[in-house]
C-alpha cells in the first residue's frame, strides 16, 4: 500500500488542522493505522492509531494529544484522518502516517510496529 499524507500548515496555537492520508494500492480497512510526529533533533513519537475495521472499536492516543486530536478513517474514501484541534506549540512537527498489516498484541505505538509510511506533512504551530 502506498500512502500520501496531506493537510499540514501554518497555525496560530488555539486552532485547528485536519490531516490526511489516502491509501492506494489496497484497502485501508485491512491495515492498522496510524500517526506519528518527528520534532526537530527528537525522535519520531507515537500520536494515535486504530485498528482494523471490524476489530471492534480501537483507538488510541497519547496522553499528549487525548481530548484534543481525532483519529478516523474514511472506508469509502480509503483515507485516514487526524483532526486536531487546540494545537500548541508543542505539536510543532512532521506528521507522518503508517500502516501495518500485522495487528500485534496491545496498542502499537513503536514506529517499528509498522511497515508502510508515508512522506510527511509539516505542522507548524506559531504562539
Amino acid at each position: 500500500v502506498q500512502l500520501q499524507a496531506s493537510g499540514g500548515g501554518l497555525v496560530q496555537a488555539g486552532g485547528s488542522l485536519r490531516l490526511s492520508c489516502e491509501a492506494s494500492g489496497r484497502t485501508l480497512s485491512s491495515y492498522v493505522m496510524g500517526w506519528f510526529r518527528q520534532a526537530p533533533g527528537k525522535e519520531r513519537e507515537f500520536v494515535a492509531t486504530i485498528r482494523r475495521s471490524g476489530s471492534g472499536s480501537g483507538i488510541y492516543y497519547a496522553d499528549s494529544v487525548k481530548g484534543r486530536f481525532t483519529i478516523s478513517r474514511d472506508s469509502a474514501k480509503n483515507t485516514m484522518y487526524l483532526q486536531m484541534n487546540s494545537l500548541q506549540f508543542e505539536d510543532t512537527a512532521l506528521y507522518y502516517c503508517s500502516a501495518a498489516e500485522r495487528h500485534l498484541a496491545g496498542w502499537m505505538t513503536r514506529p517499528a510496529d509498522y511497515t508502510y509510511w508515508g512522506q510527511g506533512t509539516l505542522v507548524t504551530v506559531s504562539s
